[in-house]
């Protein structure tokens, strides 16, 4: 397993919905174990730890610098999430990106997605203010890229489609996407990872003129684009498997 730490994560952009209650969120303290998350979840979306691979969590304490509870209530929770699988006899591994899931998660997104951003148009929340918040979001992965900061342009892609999500006013709609937002993390840092990232940005930019637009119809189709139709132009598993090959050429 490659070297972990609790370094802070950068904090996502806040959704539009919490400024428009008049001020920003308050800030959460992070227990040990939301530390752990993010550090398992950074380290997966940058390649470091690969699906598939063991997750001991005596190592993972050790290498965190932390004790076995929280790293044993991380693991809860991204079991709960679908992130890890705990198999008799294999124990806790990082779960495998198959054709099969990724067909899975793409068919849950297209639905929740497009159901959103179909009543924010409907709402009026294509206007000028929730323009200029994807926008700062996008100018967000811009910088990542620049950076070369796989998991800042993962946990930013991430955001902007947390943030159209939000647009729809649905809380549970909301919450469902917010059950896949770990799992897209990855996902979208592995994908960086075989894509240029600017593509990527180009095609988050796409999506912002299109919802301007206005045009349902128009929508649904970029969102099948973006979500459905680019995905499976990226070989996600050519990418894990080159991983996993640098990673066993280099000593640890």
């Amino acid at each position: 397993m490659a070297v972990l730490s609790l370094e802070p994560v950068a904090p996502a952009l806040p959704a539009l919905a919490d400024a428009q209650a008049g001020s920003l969120s308050r800030l959460q303290p992070r227990t040990l174990a939301q530390q752990v998350i993010d550090a398992l979840v950074a380290a997966a979306a940058e390649g470091l730890i690969l699906p598939g691979d063991r997750i001991i969590e005596t190592e993972l304490a050790q290498r965190l610098g932390v004790s076995r509870v929280p790293v044993r209530e991380a693991l809860r929770v991204l079991e709960s999430q679908g992130i890890v699988v705990n198999e008799p006899y294999k124990g806790i591994r990082l779960t495998p990106v198959t054709p099969e899931r990724i067909d899975q998660l793409i068919e849950v997104r297209v639905a929740l997605e497009t159901t959103a951003l179909t009543r924010a148009i409907r709402l009026g929340r294509n206007d000028g203010e929730h323009l200029a918040a994807l926008q700062a979001i996008v100018d967000d992965m811009k910088a990542r890229a620049a950076a070369n900061d796989v998991f800042g342009f993962a946990t930013a892609d991430t955001q902007f489609h947390r943030t159209l999500c939000a647009f729809a006013g649905n809380a549970v709609l909301s919450d469902m996407w917010e059950m896949l937002a770990r799992q897209m993390t990855i996902i979208f840092g592995l994908s960086a990872l075989g894509k240029p990232m600017a593509d990527i940005v180009d095609e988050h930019l796409t999506l912002i003129r299109v919802f301007g637009s206005g045009n349902r119809t128009d929508m649904a189709r970029a969102i099948s684009e973006h979500i459905d139709v680019e995905i499976h132009k990226v070989d996600l598993e050519n990418i894990i498997a080159r991983r996993r090959s640098e990673a066993t050429a280099i000593p640890s």
